[in-house]
């Protein structure tokens, strides 16, 4: 729910009566809010604490002295001297009737267990009602997640503003007059053929089990409730298992300080992966004579002709063994490690360690680089930090947002309601992306540039930043350096001559830049859509130049966040899961860092860099990496041209994958290691606002598999280390010692507080949600423009080849599909894989909506599902890469971005056909647990 309002904290105090005593409370607190915190308690239904009060249930009614009508406490605030009473016999015989009156249209049917309706009616001794029912209106179970039982609706409206007011996803509404009035899904639509994009507010909100969870699930009571962190995207949103039988029977929302309360469809109802037939329970060794190529698959129900089960110390001593080998029989270089963002810190931590220590080089990385890569090191280059500046919720405090190469409202569905949120209260909505997403319809401005065309977009708007006089010239000189050469560069980069590049006019082009720049707060935000090209460090560079030019940074509502994609991007960054840097950002290659790291581990260290993902592919084709030991990453679909990393890995000589799922990478694994799930183990993570937030056990692992933490510490000591960790508060606090940014967080303080914002450097610092107010931490405090020209992609339309192709995520939907494509709900709202084009582009391929299409570039061809979107510009194709039967990889292009090391997984040259036989989905039975899907239905997905 929203945050409170808290600009009238320090409003002075009102003194009024309440129930025959005096009380002190606030201007800004309803009578129902000041009575909560002194233990009085008042009926309420409509009223959900966070929301907007609406007061149209009238159970709150209150008698105010020398008013003629009782009035509703959640509505209405004290004033000096008001004498107000809760339990008057006037007060209470209103709070009966309206509950009797409630308990009248409802059935008897119990469709939860904490129904408040029933719980104020056994408070108040509300007997059965007198009154006759209505019509009962009939089930809706259209909706693999959520039933909707319209008969114990009270029409509250909890669930209309959840939907319209938080989410803002704008799908339920309220028709008609009278007794015919009730909630609808879009124009009185089934729910599962509505709109609506399952976060489950709706559900949460209700207080009668008018919408439930579908199944009956609210009608189980829970053994145990779990507070911990949820394990997608990079939001961090906090929520509460509730478990059963060691089984998660649903999620909640918790009211965490990035999400309060708030959730999406994956963090609501995608969690049933856990529990999943193909989760590994024991470790495997590969069975002697079964070859290794590019094109190996192993069905993951009959697994047992490529591996066997083996014991831990068999796994373990096989998985090390081989690994030392390669080490030393080719030497330290010849080793790399992946590590992963699904992991926690501390198991982050303990791999790069593993692989610096134990291999002997820097040869580790891990996702980032296939994400925000180039982001960082335009950040570092310019500021030298790859922190966010100010928290996602700041966009409250901004009158401009300038969302760029992001579509939050599918790759971050929470933070896009906090941004939405900021729209209708009037901050001004810049979208700025190739493709038209739900977001440009709040937006003030929205830029569909010319995909590749990003520098010359924003080099336009420091042109008219530049030129027309809105550069903040104090803040330049105070804190900057390199300006001079920016604005000679910008001075070729007109809004006129770069508007038939990008594709936006030049009037357009120069409102926006004059609307970011005179702003009293601006932030941008920004996704892969700036990061994943081969010019993606120099699109971030031009956003930190708008905003050094203009002073927008370092102050509440005006600073640069790229928004981190996986649950951990940040954090396993931040601990040291790249090539180039250890923890907290220090550089290998600089000597004070490395002798710090020497001292602190003990032991020396290579000196130069390590590769990157694609690099480590590359000199695995090469044979100069020969063993590889990968940690929650699935490289097999997530790097470009899979087809050449396939084949990569087919040629080590040794490979140990540690995972919870056969994944692909797994299937060219000589050693496969039994991990635990998120909700089955201990640790912190970092979300994208610099949060460190502890995540707790909630249920234990299935058979034999075991933590991350055990395996890299078993791992680590047959590799040759003296470890001997214990439990995960032992590497947080090692962690403390080498990570300034960290040094003053206690794991004490996150077992208290969940919840902790670095910088924190001493105990007791509270954390800074804004950082840069008065320098950035560079050797001299300033921070560093840095010129970009144009740069086209490394492939571009031909005639051979004359389409684009952009990639991304689906909302249903998370990275390589693993888990997701494995959780009954989310496999069954998005079952099979679909390519988005432009309507006329289908029309002009005589395609329809729901046919299939074949799409090729020059590493490789998928099949897939047409539909059909409007927002993807014409020329261009849209597919998500969660589909291993449609592997988006298999056609995108390897080369990198030359200082991010990123490979332009947007951008690259396509051409597509008509009809083509789609793959047949391997057999994961993500929703097998739910009815079969109707025909028209898959069509309709399809479309």
């Amino acid at each position: 729910m929203h945050q409170k309002n808290t600009a009238l904290v320090d409003t002075p105090p009102i003194t009024f009566t309440l129930n025959g005593k005096k009380v002190v409370g606030r201007a800004d607190q309803t009578i129902l809010e000041t009575a909560d915190q002194l233990g009085i308690e008042i009926p309420r239904l409509c009223y959900m604490e966070g929301m907007r009060a609406d007061g149209n249930c009238r159970t709150c009614m209150v008698e105010i002295k020398g008013e003629r009508v009782l009035a509703p406490s959640c509505c209405r605030y004290p004033k000096d001297g008001m004498e107000v009473t809760t339990n008057s016999d006037r007060a209470v015989i209103s709070q009966k009737m309206s509950l009797e009156l409630l308990l009248a249209d409802v059935p008897e049917t119990e469709y939860t267990i904490d129904s408040e309706l029933d719980l104020w009616a056994r408070k108040l001794d509300v007997g059965k009602p007198r009154f006759g029912s209505r019509p009962q209106p009939k089930q809706d179970l259209s909706h693999p997640a959520m039933a909707v039982n319209l008969d114990a609706c009270i029409q509250c409206k909890r669930c209309v503003r959840a939907c319209r007011e938080e989410q803002v996803n704008d799908v339920i509404g309220y028709a008609s007059r009278g007794s015919h009035s009730k909630i609808v899904f879009d124009f009185d639509d089934p729910m599962g053929e509505s709109t609506c994009v399952a976060c489950g507010e709706c559900v949460q909100a209700c207080p009668t089990g008018a919408l439930m969870p579908a199944r009956e699930v609210g009608k189980v009571v829970p053994d145990k409730t779990v507070d911990s962190v949820c394990p997608y995207c990079g939001v961090g949103c906090q929520l509460t298992y509730n478990i059963k039988d060691n089984k998660i029977l649903y999620v909640q929302g918790k009211d965490g300080p990035a999400n309060s309360s708030r959730l999406c469809v994956k963090g609501r109802y995608g969690f049933d992966y856990v529990q999943h037939r193909h989760r590994l329970t024991k470790p495997l060794i590969r069975r002697e004579g079964v070859p290794k190529t590019k094109d190996f698959v192993v069905d993951p129900d009959n697994w047992q002709s490529v591996f066997r089960e083996a014991t831990w110390e068999e796994a373990l001593d096989a998985a090390a063994n081989g690994l030392r080998t390669v080490r030393d029989t080719y030497g330290k270089r010849a080793l790399a490690g992946f590590g992963s963002a699904k992991c926690t810190n501390e198991e982050a931590y303990l791999f790069q360690k593993l692989v610096r220590t134990g291999f002997g080089s820097n040869n580790v990385d891990h996702c980032t680089r296939l994400c925000h890569a180039s982001s960082v090191a335009a950040l570092m280059e310019g500021i030298n930090s790859g922190a966010v500046s100010n928290q996602v919720r700041d966009v409250a405090n901004a009158e401009v947002i300038f969302l760029i190469g992001a579509n939050p409202t599918v790759n971050h569905p929470v933070a896009a309601t906090f941004i939405k949120n900021a729209a209708k209260a009037g901050s001004k909505l810049i979208v700025a992306d190739p493709r038209r997403g739900e977001l440009a319809r709040h937006a003030t401005y929205n830029l569909q540039f010319n995909a590749d065309t990003d520098v010359a977009l924003l080099n336009a708007m420091l042109n008219v930043i530049v030129t027309e006089g809105l550069v903040d010239k104090r803040f330049v000189e105070d804190r900057t350096s390199g300006y001079d050469a920016l604005a000679a560069n910008i001075t070729k980069f007109s809004p006129e001559a770069m508007a038939p590049i990008c594709g936006i006019d030049a009037p357009t082009i120069r409102e926006v830049a004059r609307l970011y720049a005179t702003s009293k707060a601006s932030i941008i935000l920004w996704g892969m859509g700036i990061s994943q090209h081969v010019h993606g460090t120099d699109n971030a560079r031009c956003l930190i130049a708008l905003a050094l030019a203009t002073g927008q940074i370092g102050k509440p509502g005006s600073g640069l966040h790229p928004l981190r994609g996986q649950n951990n991007v940040q954090g396993a960054s931040d601990s040291g899961l790249i090539p180039m840097f250890y923890p907290d950002y220090q550089r290998v290659n600089t000597p004070g860092a490395r002798e710090r790291f020497e001292k602190f581990w003990n032991m020396p260290l290579d000196p130069d860099p390590g590769l990157t993902v694609v690099e480590v592919m590359n000199a695995a084709k090469k044979r100069e990496i020969r063993g590889m030991f990968v940690m929650g990453e699935n490289p097999a679909m997530s790097d470009p041209d899979v087809d050449h990393a396939r084949e990569a890995m087919a040629m080590l000589d040794h490979l140990v994958v540690q995972d919870i799922f056969l994944t692909e990478t797994a299937y060219l694994a000589d050693v496969v290691l039994a991990a635990t799930a998120w909700p089955e183990k201990v640790g912190t993570v970092t979300n994208t606002d610099r949060m460190v937030q502890l995540g707790r056990k909630a249920i234990d692992a299935p058979g034999d598999a075991r933590d991350d933490f055990w395996l890299l510490n078993e791992m680590g000591r047959r590799i040759g280390l003296d470890w001997n960790y214990t439990h995960p508060s032992e590497v947080f606090n090692e962690m403390r010692g080498c990570m300034d940014s960290i040094a003053g967080i206690t794991w004490e303080r996150l077992e208290q507080q969940s919840s902790v914002t670095y910088p924190c450097v001493k105990e007791g610092d509270p954390g800074d949600p804004v950082i840069f107010i008065e320098n950035f931490p560079t050797p001299s405090g300033r921070g560093k423009f840095v010129p970009a020209d144009l740069i086209s992609a490394a492939e571009r339309p031909d005639a051979e080849y004359p389409m684009v192709l952009i990639t991304g995520r689906q909302l249903e939907h998370w990275h390589t599909g693993s888990m997701t494509r494995r959780a009954a709900n989310l496999d069954y709202l998005e079952p099979e894989p679909v390519a988005s084009l432009h309507p006329l582009d289908l029309a002009q391929l005589d395609v329809d909506p729901g046919g299939t299409l074949t799409i090729e570039s020059r590493r490789g061809s998928i099949t897939l599902y047409a539909r059909a979107d409007d927002g993807t510009p014409r020329g261009a194709v849209f597919v998500p890469f969660c589909f291993y039967e449609a592997a988006a990889n298999m056609l995108t292009n390897p080369v990198l971005d030359p200082v991010g090391k990123i490979p332009e997984f947007k951008y690259c040259a396509v051409k597509i056909s008509k009809g083509g036989t789609v793959a047949e989905q391997m057999s994961f039975g993500g929703g097998s647990l739910l009815p079969a899907r109707d025909p028209a239905a898959v069509e309709l997905s399809r479309r």
